[in-house]
């Protein structure tokens, strides 16, 4: 593949709700451009994009590929991220690599939530320039003109159309460029003459475009108001500038499948769009740093791959200067040195080699020691006030355990988990203390399904994943005494020890206090700390659950010893029974984990919301506006959002998101305590 300077190459993200053609779209320009001789289907498991297996079995994209696509003395670096929401992280990672996002919409479905979802990353990443494509128009039931005027209504009146279908469904035969007024037909762009029955329509469209595009450019409203002629190169430079400034939207109408409109779509693409030269990129400063290929070398990993066959690749995007292979660049965020061997780009899972990756582009790196998604690599270590802020990756929220099958499995795990996250950052993980569980956090089910099957397939680690057992706490609602007399005799010296104590409540969060009140030596002063010892040992397993006992405080009132059979081992014996004894006549109630909930949903699903967090369990602490969206403030237990981020998901088409972050142990109400103990029971049966 021939080299390219900055201003002749394209960094394009696809976004868009998850199976609007996305993957489709990316197997069309890599067919139409020449790069492939024919073209995939994502039903054949045989794109260029989805190669991964689970990528197959699952019919949908897991994570960005990235796609060389030459067009007319331009390379465009063709981001294909997933739109699967468990998968956001990826498209995420994508748009903070791209100049420009093109966000699909389907014919048939029109806006969904998916749709809100990438023009919010776009926005995020710095207005970022950006077109919408409307997918599918070969299917059936599409409806150019209805899905144009939602997104309108939804996002303003710069969005504007660029081309315009011929025909729709089985009918959809080409597109009509709206700026040159050219038709062109079929899989092969080949011209065609506009049909008469769109022409009234497409001088509509074009004097719509001329009015949306004038209000942005003087000289142009100018000639526009006098009525003067409009020449296409005019309206293509005006238009152009438009678009990097995010003052206009086109919208283009294609089928993927059928490669209809993808010819039209390129040419815009490459004129339309802007090149990374003089993009500015914010540094962890607060300062900017701009494209320039003699800039300082500045570049920044989006993307990790950690397999097993093919090892690991490091996704990089040169934001200044030049990286060369065999270089040294200095990893800011690790403080070393890391060494560059072949530089690649990428078209799908195919290493293309090239000779650098000029300021703007999109390549990888193989074998890299330290290097993980996010880090800032830099000429040196004099350079490293240049490093770029981490990516910004939604908060995990769906829990899940791991349970490894064999011994094998615990031994090998801790390191296989530690490569999927390397690869997913989204995914956290941790061992709770309470239950003694490897819980995995994700953004939704699918994602866990999916790093649970890479851990068996990848790195030959069978684990089951379940709902995590809640790390209940046991404390007390009353007052009580108990007495304990350990008494053995097994010849010779024998075992005794006799305490009498009370048990209160303490305040929520106050752990765990001893106090002794034992008058005229009843139980000798060196046993005293063995009793405190005896009851410590016993906190971390209440009679209830088993779990730890909190918020209670001891009193050692009295008590009796012998002097010979007296020693630190029977009083601390006693002391546990006691202790035991004690909490079952003190009213022992359950305590669970109350969740900080920050929920952002459409004002319309807000009293959906609210209702669900009701029969959960939650308080509403509050809504604001925000925009167009609003803020739920609420608190629910643990028990009841660890799967939380599924049915908002559902409440809210896709539009919901939401923060998690533990607030504070409440008592558990009798009847849900009556049906935990059950559970608890039944599981231990």
């Amino acid at each position: 593949m021939r080299a390219y300077s900055p201003e002749h190459l394209r960094n394009v993200v696809l976004l868009g709700h998850g199976g609007t053609g996305k993957t489709t779209l990316a197997e069309a320009l890599l067919f139409v451009s020449g790069a492939i001789g024919r073209m995939g289907r994502v039903e054949d498991r045989n794109t260029v994009s989805d190669f991964d297996d689970q990528e197959h079995q699952h019919r949908y994209s897991i994570s960005t590929s990235l796609l060389a696509v030459e067009w007319q003395d331009r390379r465009l670096n063709v981001l294909d991220a997933p739109g699967y929401p468990d998968f956001e992280g990826e498209a995420i990672a994508a748009t903070h690599a791209a100049d420009a996002a093109l966000v699909l919409v389907d014919a048939v479905a029109g806006l969904q939530g998916g749709t809100d979802t990438a023009w919010n990353h776009a926005d995020r990443r710095g207005a970022l320039p950006r077109a919408l494509v409307v997918t599918r128009m070969d299917r059936e039931n599409a409806d150019f003109a209805a899905v144009l005027a939602a997104l309108r209504a939804r996002f303003g009146t710069r969005v504007v159309p660029v081309t315009m279908p011929i025909g729709a469904a089985h009918s959809f035969s080409g597109v009509v460029d709206v700026v040159s007024g050219e038709a062109r037909t079929g899989a092969d762009g080949a011209p065609a003459p506009v049909p008469d029955a769109l022409a009234d329509a497409v001088a509509a469209a074009r004097d719509q475009l001329i009015e949306s595009v004038a209000e942005t450019d003087d000289e142009l409203l100018t000639a526009y108001l006098d009525g003067a002629a409009i020449d296409t190169a005019r309206l293509e430079a005006a238009l152009a500038a438009a678009v990097h400034a995010g003052d206009i939207v086109p919208v283009f109408a294609v089928s993927g499948f059928a490669a209809i409109g993808v010819h039209a779509l390129l040419d815009r693409l490459v004129a339309l769009l802007p090149s990374p030269l003089g993009r500015e990129h914010r540094l962890d400063s607060g300062e900017s740093l701009a494209t320039t290929a003699e800039g300082p070398l500045v570049a920044h990993v989006f993307k990790t791959t950690a397999d097993p066959f093919v090892g690991r690749l490091t996704y990089i995007r040169v934001l200044s200067g030049t990286l060369k292979p065999d270089a040294n660049p200095y990893n800011v965020q690790h403080a070393a040195a890391e060494r560059l061997g072949h530089l690649f780009l990428m078209r799908g899972k195919e290493q293309i080699a090239v000779a650098e990756l000029v300021a703007g582009d999109i390549g990888v790196a193989a074998k890299l020691a330290v290097t993980t998604t996010g880090d800032t690599f830099v000429a040196s270590e004099a350079q490293k006030a240049l490093r770029l802020p981490p990516l910004p990756f939604p908060e995990p929220t769906y829990r899940s355990a791991l349970h490894p099958r064999t011994k094998a499995d615990v031994d090998k795990l801790s390191h296989a988990l530690a490569r999927i996250v390397e690869q997913d950052p989204t995914i956290r993980v941790h061992r709770d203390p309470d239950t003694a569980e490897v819980i995995v956090t994700t953004i939704g089910d699918a994602q866990a399904q999916i790093a649970a099957a890479r851990l068996e397939k990848n790195f030959g680690v069978a684990v089951d994943a379940t709902l995590p057992r809640v790390p209940y706490r046991e404390t007390i609602s009353a007052t009580a005494k108990s007495e304990y007399r350990h008494k053995k005799q097994t010849g010779g010296h024998g075992q005794y020890g006799h305490v009498v104590i009370e048990i209160h409540p303490a305040a929520r969060g106050a752990g765990f206090t001893f106090e002794e009140h034992v008058v005229g030596g009843n139980v000798p002063r060196q046993f005293i700390p063995a009793v405190e010892k005896g009851i410590v040992e016993t906190l971390p397993a209440g009679p209830l659950a088993h779990s730890p006992i909190v918020d209670v405080c001891v009193t050692l009132l009295d008590g009796s010893a012998h002097a010979v059979d007296s020693s630190e081992m029977a009083f601390k014996l006693a002391a546990a029974q006691a202790l035991k004894q004690g909490m079952l006549q003190a009213r022992p109630v359950l305590l669970e984990p109350m969740m900080r909930l920050t929920i952002r949903v459409p004002g319309d699903h807000v009293g959906d919301v609210m209702s669900d967090l009701n029969s959960r369990r939650g308080h509403v602490h509050g809504v604001e506006p925000a925009g167009d969206v609003s803020i739920v403030q609420a608190e629910a237990p643990l028990a009841e959002v660890q799967r939380y981020a599924v049915d908002l998901r559902a409440l809210t088409g896709g539009r919901g998101r939401f923060t998690t972050a533990f607030d504070h142990y409440a008592e558990v109400p009798a009847n849900v305590q009556d049906q935990v103990l059950k559970q608890l029971a039944t599981a231990e049966a």
